[in-house]
C-alpha cells in the first residue's frame, strides 16, 4: 500500500504544477490510499493556495497535514506562505517559531519568510535583521545570492535620508 500511495504522490509531485488535471488524479489516488498522508495533503494546499489563491481551504489541507505529521519538513514552509499571502501574519509569526525547532528543517528559508513578515508589516530594519539570520544559514551559492538580492531590494525601499539636512547640521 505505501509504495502505491508513493506511486501517486509522486506522480502528482511531477505535474506540478504544469499538468493539473494530471496532478489532481493522481492526489487524489494518493489520498484514497492513505488520507492522512502529510506530504499529499501538504500538496493539496499548495494547489488550493499557489494555483487557486483559496487560502482559507489551502489553510485547511496545511492544518491536518500538520496534525498527520508535526515533523514534516515540507508543509511548515508551504503552510507559512499561505498565511503570509492571506495576511494571516500572527499565525505565520507563531508558526515561524514553531518550525525553527524542527531538527532538519531548512531555518535560512524561515528566517527569509520572518524577514517577508516584518516587511510586510512595514519594518524594513527587522526585515533586515532577519536576513542576516538567514546568512548564517545558507549553505549553497543559490541561497546566499537570494539573501544578499533580498536585502538590496529591502533597502531600495527604505526611506532616503535627506542629504541636504544632514550638510545644514554639519555647517
Amino acid at each position: 500500500m505505501t509504495l502505491t500511495k508513493n506511486k501517486y504522490y509522486f506522480e502528482a509531485l511531477d505535474n506540478y504544477p504544469y499538468s493539473l488535471p494530471d496532478c489532481l488524479e493522481a492526489l487524489n489516488y494518493a489520498l484514497s490510499y492513505d488520507p492522512e498522508d502529510a506530504d499529499s495533503l501538504c500538496l493539496m494546499g499548495r494547489i488550493y493556495s499557489e494555483m487557486l489563491c483559496d487560502y482559507e481551504k489551502a489553510k485547511l489541507y496545511f492544518e491536518e497535514a500538520m496534525l498527520c505529521d508535526v515533523t514534516n519538513l515540507n508543509v511548515p514552509q508551504y503552510y507559512i506562505k499561505c498565511l503570509l499571502d492571506n495576511e494571516d501574519f500572527q499565525e505565520a509569526e507563531k508558526l515561524i517559531g514553531y518550525s525553527l525547532k524542527i531538527k532538519g528543517i531548512d531555518k535560512s528559508a524561515l528566517w527569509s519568510y520572518r524577514s517577508l513578515l516584518s516587511e510586510k508589516r512595514g519594518s524594513f530594519a527587522n526585515a533586515l535583521k532577519f536576513l542576516d539570520e538567514a546568512e548564517k544559514y545558507c549553505f549553497t551559492e543559490y541561497s546566499w545570492n537570494a539573501i544578499k538580492d533580498r536585502k538590496k531590494f529591502i533597502k531600495s525601499k527604505m526611506p532616503k535620508k535627506n542629504k541636504i539636512k544632514k550638510k545644514k547640521e554639519t555647517k
